[in-house]
């Protein structure tokens, strides 16, 4: 399977070479006129991507004017297609898009994405990233007859983030690219692809798959979206992949601990990590000890709350789901570096489901804990929830799943209980799922928060 992941990066990689079918316009990067990721300076201002994406749903940069604006978006209801056929087939090629981020060349932009061991915020990146990915279907998904789109275009899941093994240098110019690459009813599969430039060519840095889901003009219910035209053979093995991809997210689902018992092979670790913890001097289950070289999993623990301001809204007044990322993330890292007493890389980032949207106002709650380890690697989750200032009920909206490689190896981690023992099994089975991990044991990789 993982040979089979690696093969179809590589053709990924291919479409979005510069010469190749899905690029746009001329070759050379000086004459390439791509978005910018990029704030000026003044705080007022805000980045281009995020400015074209207001101007497609027609919303307001003033929080006041958010009523009126979505009251205004009611009207749009009769742009909307009764059925897919009624949509226009739209090509790979028709949505791709290319964002720079100018970290070499406007050095003034550097400060928001720099860290105190100067390399490249990760979190920052997961923020372009989601913005990034909305943009691409918003233009798949564009609407001739209408100036302003009556759909309501969300992300629905980050599937994978894998990285490469490039350095993320603060000096050097960024470019996102992406396409859509798969299409169902009413959801759309996003590839994206982040290179950094080394001299006088982009070298890639991280693969990422999103899933983007289109709503109507109200955010209340599914909309449909435009099939894909596949035109080579090489965008027919993209679009089956993501056809793989969803039905690998259905067998993953359909076997979650929360739903089925773990296999054979599963209870047989669980039980012989059990026995291992056993204290010999007594004949009691009740008895634990830990084994040399481990700490138990209720011990690698951190928890943070955000109050969730209007600053932070995205285009539909909610809470924006890459500042959701990056704060569990950001959380996650320290949870790792924390646990592995020593800086940590992130290596991949993995099924990220949104259920359920954050509103303005809240608070957000975010637990984060080592749920498995192997070697160098550190399998961190990070649950999150919400609650309004006025009911105290608690609500979860994302349970985030990053994979972390420490400088030195690290303890092995430990349950107690048969909740934590599931956590265990499932943050194995996320760590599993991952690239061949030899390919990230080079010095040359690194990324921090």
């Amino acid at each position: 399977m993982r040979r089979a992941a690696l093969r179809l990066s590589t053709l990924y990689k291919g479409l979005l070479t510069p010469g190749r079918r899905l690029t746009q316009g001329s070759q050379d990067p000086k004459k390439q006129g791509p978005l910018h990721i990029q704030e000026a300076c003044s705080p007022t201002h805000v980045n281009h991507v995020r400015d074209k994406l207001r101007e497609i749903v027609g919303a307001s940069t003033n929080w006041r004017d958010h009523v009126k604006a979505m009251e205004e978006r009611k009207l749009l209801h009769s742009f909307l297609a009764k059925s897919q056929k009624g949509l226009p087939p739209r090509r790979m090629q028709d949505s791709y898009t290319e964002v720079l981020l100018p970290l070499g060349s406007q050095p003034e932009l550097r400060e928001k994405y720099l860290t105190v061991q100067n390399t490249v915020r990760f979190g920052r990146l997961l923020e372009d990233l989601d913005s990034l990915g909305v943009l691409i279907c918003y233009k798949h998904c564009k609407v001739q007859a209408a100036q302003t789109s009556p759909l309501s275009i969300v992300t629905a899941l980050v599937d994978k983030i894998d990285m490469c093994k490039k350095n993320i240098s603060p000096e050097q110019d960024i470019k996102f690219s992406g396409h859509v690459s798969w299409v169902g009813k009413t959801s759309m599969e996003v590839k994206m692809q982040m290179c950094q430039l080394h001299g006088v060519e982009y070298s890639p840095v991280l693969d990422a798959t999103f899933v983007m889901v289109a709503r109507d003009s109200e955010n209340k219910g599914p909309a449909f979206v435009n099939p894909l035209l596949i035109e080579s053979q090489e965008e027919q093995q993209l679009f089956e992949q993501g056809e793989l991809n969803k039905g690998r997210r259905i067998a993953f689902s359909s076997t979650s601990l929360l739903k089925v018992a773990p296999s054979a092979e599963e209870r047989t670790t669980i039980h012989e990590m059990f026995l291992t913890t056993l204290d010999s001097k007594t004949i009691s289950f009740r008895s634990r000890v830990l084994p040399p070289n481990a700490v138990w999993m209720e011990d690698s623990k951190l928890k943070s709350l955000q109050i969730c301001h209007p600053q932070e809204r995205n285009i539909f007044n909610r809470i924006f789901g890459g500042f959701l990322m990056r704060k569990a993330y950001e959380l996650g890292w320290a949870t790792a570096c924390s646990f592995g007493g020593s800086r940590p890389f992130v290596v991949a980032v993995d099924d990220i489901m949104f259920q359920k949207p954050v509103e303005v106002g809240s608070l957000l709650f975010l637990s984060s804990q080592v749920c498995f380890t192997e070697d160098k690697y550190i399998q961190v989750r990070v649950h999150s929830e919400v609650t309004s200032l006025q009911s105290k009920e608690h609500t979860t909206t994302n349970v985030f799943h990053f994979t972390f490689m420490s400088e030195k190896e690290v303890p092995l981690v430990f349950p107690k209980t048969y909740g934590e023992s599931m956590l265990y099994l499932d943050g194995q089975r996320h760590f599993n799922s991952m690239s061949t991990p030899g390919y990230f044991a080079r010095k040359d990789y690194l990324v921090e928060p």
